[in-house]
């Protein structure tokens, strides 16, 4: 990003004044809002509602409001730090601060984060073309029946192949930035039915009461209340995408208001979903909502038009959303495998091989583990929260012990004075 600014006595301090307009860097707000955008609502808004069921409304709006104000306190800084130092990425941020052990630490929780999130998009695709079991059938099956080539995974095998595939052999993200549009607008529909459909069932009293509170019956139910935290940890979770918005954007004072805008709409997004999901589904919602879809209100044909509809659309999102968590998670690992090796898109062999590996091990996890579930919580509990909230929090506090340092004396000779007294004393 900006290089450091110099003070009189050539330490480094915060640049947080504008650093040029769109008209040098060619983005705005508007465009950092949809890409940050983009970057937080995934495979996350399908586990909400499941989280207001084992929280209760209050207590789940509580966290979303809690962990998204946590997460734009986290994300200014990093902004912050890194425009007063000479990084652009937020490995080279935490290499400035720890060292190779630093880049390195956000290289690995960013792999943990994406690939996760890969295998998640997979499995959400299988449950909506293929389901999870007889009794909750996908979309192939209820229009074709049951047979082999509509079973979980011969269809995410052709999703792979022939959707995937060739999106993920974009070399450029600028490539991708029509189908993110379009994405965008397929979440929106999601959204937009989902509320059309239990504001009508409202109106018919067809809707189960949302608890307020938990329900804490035993000791399994208050176990739960902690792996439902994580999983909105994980939605909120987008700090592998901000430096590359940043530097495009160029102005940290938009880029924090971008920030803030993009969480209050996905905050919104995500409340929005997880009561009307409730009010539909009440107890018996699954952690993917996209699940519970199969069944058609009433037994009408509309209403079975609406569910296709609702499925259909959010797994188009997910197809068209992977590619740019894919290019990051690439990026991510040829960095810590071939430091030295120049860049990857000019280097086929590396790329390709790259690129079928991850596929691969993405579509073997998706079908070995077909619960979202399960890798939201192992994510939000160690990956996502470092990421989120971890990282920025520990390169804030060795800044604050540095300048600490730096108005006592000289670092060099502060190193030395410690020295000399660890050995006398």
């Amino acid at each position: 990003m900006a290089p450091a600014a110099k003070n009189d006595t050539g330490a480094n301090v915060p640049l947080l004044q504008e650093l040029g307009g769109p008209s040098e860097k060619g983005g705005s707000v508007s465009g950092a809002v949809f890409n940050v955008s983009t970057s937080i609502i995934g495979a996350g808004i399908m586990s909400i509602p499941a989280t207001l069921k084992v929280l209760g409304v209050v207590p789940a709006f509580v966290s979303i409001v809690l962990i998204g104000f946590l997460v734009d306190i986290s994300v200014k800084f990093l902004m912050k730090f890194t425009y007063s130092g000479e990084s652009t990425t937020y490995a080279g941020l935490m290499k400035e601060s720890f060292g190779r052990v630093g880049s390195v630490a956000v290289q690995i929780c960013v792999m943990i984060t994406n690939l996760g999130c890969l295998i998640i998009y997979l499995i959400i695709i299988g449950d909506v073309l293929s389901g999870k079991g007889p009794a909750h059938l996908g979309v192939l099956q209820e229009w074709f029946g049951v047979h082999w080539w509509n079973t979980r995974a011969v269809a995410v095998l052709f999703i792979v192949v022939f959707v995937m595939l060739p999106l993920v052999l974009f070399r450029r993200v600028e490539s991708l930035r029509f189908s993110s549009a379009v994405s965008v607008l397929l979440a929106v529909v999601f959204v937009g039915i989902c509320s059309v459909m239990a504001i009508s069932a409202l109106l018919e009293g067809k809707t189960e009461s949302p608890r307020l509170l938990p329900q804490l019956d035993n000791g399994a139910s208050f176990f739960n209340l902690f792996t439902a935290v994580p999983v909105i940890v994980t939605a909120f979770t987008f700090h592998f995408n901000v430096h590359p918005i940043g530097v495009e954007l160029g102005k940290p004072a938009d880029m924090a208001l971008a920030v803030r805008i993009s969480l209050v709409l996905c905050a919104t997004i995500y409340f929005a979903i997880g009561i009307f999901g409730y009010l539909l589904f009440g107890d018996s919602i699954m952690s993917d909502i996209l699940v519970n879809f199969d069944q058609t209100p009433g037994g009408s044909a509309i209403g079975s038009l609406l569910n296709d509809i609702v499925r259909l659309s959010y797994a188009l999102h997910l197809m068209l959303v992977f590619p740019l968590l894919n290019f990051s998670l690439r990026s991510n690992i040829d960095e810590f495998l071939f430091p030295k090796r120049g860049l990857l898109a000019r280097d086929n062999k590396r790329f390709v091989s790259l690129t079928f590996v991850l596929l691969v091990v993405s579509y073997i996890a998706a079908i070995a583990i077909p619960n979202i579930w399960y890798f939201f919580q192992f994510m939000g509990s160690t990956a996502a929260v470092c990421l989120a909230f971890i990282f920025p929090g520990a390169i804030a506090l060795r800044y604050s012990l540095s300048r600490s340092l730096s108005q006592i004396g000289d670092l060099s000779l502060w190193s030395s004075l410690t020295t000399h007294f660890k050995r006398h004393f």
